[in-house]
């Protein structure tokens, strides 16, 4: 699984829209949705923030494993 399937994965399962995952992270509704399509990708320093906010390591969010 793919980083932006995983990202929209957990969203979804939070049941929260990409405007309130941005608020929730200090990230842009734009950022999101532009990884859930996979026009671009977080840096380092934003995969830590989301790993942290969904309780997931940044390997699981990413895709590395299937384990959080």
């Amino acid at each position: 699984i793919s980083f932006k399937e995983r990202l929209k994965e957990l969203r979804t399962e939070r049941n929260i829209t990409q405007q309130e995952l941005g608020k929730l992270v200090n990230m842009s509704k734009m950022a999101i949705s532009h990884w859930e399509k996979g026009h671009s990708e977080p840096s380092i320093s934003q995969l830590i923030i989301l790993s942290n906010y969904f309780e997931v390591t940044v390997d699981y969010l990413i895709g590395k494993n299937d384990f959080s």
